[in-house]
This record gives structure tokens, sequence and C-alpha cells, in this order.
């Protein structure tokens, strides 16, 4: 098999490898440009990133705007002729604001999941941003293809398809991830490819397909890609590098988990999460409510008087290594990570495998 190309409207990475954004303050610009000197495509996570500076607690929204702006700045200066990402959730309550932000800063790509980004395509025009939306189902993908053609004749730059397996918020219901055997990635790929085949034949151009979730090495990606990928999308293996964003307990956690520490969450964002199981989430299953101050209700889905803690608190602990109060999000297969590396390292490792697989 050729290793694909990924190629998205003029942009062309050496590597099919995108590095996945990751909040709170986990994939800044240190991690991003890292994976962009390396080939991939780096990506920042729009999530909360202003929470370091001295004005968040005053106004979270502009902190937020700043800060995202400084790690664009910054991950450009320190790869000049890299692809660099923003990871922005479309159900933050400042999401517009954060994607004109971000194109403002001329960054590359966009990728937006946690709801269908169906204004996207408004907020990006007569920029050089392209847009790639994240989605867990080939009927996510057509919804959004339908909808994008009939209201703006314009399709996504790129697709990403994140399987059940993966770390964070996902989209899927706790039933289905009782029984992630029945949603395989390579079968989710597969049906998005087929679900966005006739726009790609109106539009007579490709939609390159980027698989993530559950990924860990080459031989996992390169199971995907012979299912059509054009790329795999990494991110619980980034975390435990020397160039990642968080402090080294935040790290320490991943390299330490087992598999029976990986669990799934009910967030109070509504969504259910894969995390590592912490003195923490303990408290929180046993029903003890953690105080909190809701500061700007940043989520549109959360609803802070009937929230059990804040998640953008007790992960913004979590990031500066106070795990007491906070915790970890992570793929299932966090468990595989048992020391720390370099990002050139991984990824020259994954690329073996893939060759050789």
């Amino acid at each position: 098999m050729k290793i694909p190309e990924l190629k998205i409207r003029g942009l062309k990475p050496c590597l099919p490898i995108v590095q996945g954004g990751m909040g709170v303050g986990v994939s800044m610009w240190k991690l991003a440009s890292a994976v962009a000197n390396n080939g991939g495509v780096g990506v920042i996570s729009g999530v909360e990133p202003g929470f370091s500076l001295s004005g968040y607690l005053r106004n979270k929204k502009e902190a937020n705007k700043e800060a995202l702006a400084y790690n664009i700045n910054k991950a450009r200066q320190a790869s000049p002729s890299g692809v660099i990402g923003v990871n922005i959730m479309t159900a933050l309550n400042d999401f517009e604001e954060m994607v004109q932000t971000a194109v403002r800063e001329k960054i590359d790509i966009v990728f937006s999941g946690a709801g269908l980004p169906l204004k996207l395509p408004d907020l990006v025009r007569d920029s050089i941003t392209r847009i790639a939306p994240i989605v867990s189902s080939a009927k996510a993908a057509s919804v959004i293809c339908k909808h994008w053609d009939r209201k703006y004749s314009y399709l996504p730059d790129a697709i990403v398809v994140e399987g059940p397996r993966a770390g964070g918020h996902l989209g899927f219901t706790l039933e289905q991830l009782r029984n992630i055997a029945e949603y395989p990635l390579t079968r989710l790929v597969e049906e998005v490819i087929l679900a966005i085949k006739p726009f790609e034949d109106k539009y007579r151009r490709n939609i390159p397909v980027i698989a993530g979730g559950g990924i860990y090495d080459g031989n996992d990606a390169a199971e995907v890609l012979a299912k059509g990928a054009s790329a795999v999308q990494m991110a619980t293996r980034f975390v435990a590098t020397y160039e990642c964003d968080v402090d080294q307990k935040f790290k320490d956690q991943y390299i330490n988990a087992q598999k029976e520490d990986v669990v799934i969450i009910k967030s109070p964002v509504g969504l259910p999460g894969r995390a590592i199981r912490n003195a923490y989430l303990k408290d929180v299953e046993a029903g003890i409510k953690k105080p909190f101050k809701c500061l700007s209700n940043c989520l549109k889905t959360c609803n802070p008087a009937q929230s059990p803690y804040c998640i953008a608190e007790a992960l913004i602990n979590a990031q500066q290594g106070n795990l007491l109060n906070g915790f970890a999000f992570a793929g299932d297969n966090v468990y595989r990570v048992n020391k720390m590396s370099y990002v050139k390292d991984i990824i020259t490792e994954v690329m073996e495998q893939i060759r050789k697989a």
C-alpha cells in the first residue's frame, strides 16, 4: 500500500499525521509547533486558552481571544513553514468570536466538533483558513455537507471522523460506549467516505478523511489508511512528550495509568467523556459536589446550577499539576504510554511502523 498524501486545499503536510487538539491547555503552541516541524499538522486547543492570563477572571472571553492569538503567533514563529490548526468546540459560547480570532491570525485550519458547526463557512469567508468538522458518524458528515452545500455552496476542506475510543468529550451515547466493538474506526471511515462521495462528485474534488480515536502506533494507523483515510489523528500519544504544554504531574498520570484506570464519565456539559480515574473523579462518582463559582457559563450545554463541578476549573487545575482538584482526559490507549518521549521520535517510529505494515 502506498502511504497517502494529505492535501487540504493547497496545504500539503509532509506526513499523514494530525495531532489532535486537547484542552484545556494540553496542546498549545509548543506541542503544535513541534508536530508541525516534524511534518505533521500541529493543533492548538481553543478551549479556555486564556486561563493563565492575569485578566482571565475579569473577562474570560477577552483573555481567551488574546491567548489564542498569542499561541497562533508563537506556533507560527516556531514553525514558519509548518501546518498549524486550531480546535474550537462548537459548544463554546464564544465559538464564533474564537473562530474569527483564528481567521484574523491567518490560521491554516479550524477543526470543530462537539456539535454540528453549521455556520462555520460564513465565519471563514474570504480568508485563507480551511475548515474541517469533526464527526462521529456518516450521518453527521452528510448533514454538514448537505447544509454547507445548500446554504454556502461550500464543502469541508477535510473531515475528521473520531471513533468511540478517543479521549475527552465523545460524540457517542453511554450505551454505544459500552459496546465500542460495534463501532470500529475502520467501518466508520468507510461509511463517512461513502456518505460524502455524492458531494465530492458534485464539486469534482476530494474531501480528505482524517481518522482518529484509538490510534496509538503505525499499525493502528495503517488499518484506517488502508480503508481510505488520508491521514490519522493522534492525541493521547503526544501528551507524555517533552514538548507538551502541561505540567509533568499531568504527564505522569498518563505514564502511570493502567488499563482499568480508564473510565467513561458523565461530563457537566451533557456529553460522556473518557478520562483517567483519580481521587477527584471518585469523589464525583460518590456524589460529592465540588463547590465553584461560574465565571461565564463557557459552554452552551452546561447548567452551572445543576453541575456537580466546573469542568473548566477541573481541567485547568489538572493542566497545572493540581490533580487533587482536577482530572485528565485520555484515550483508551493511554495505558500503553509508559515513558517520556520527544515528538520527533514518536513521529519517526509511527511512520516506520506504517511503512512496515
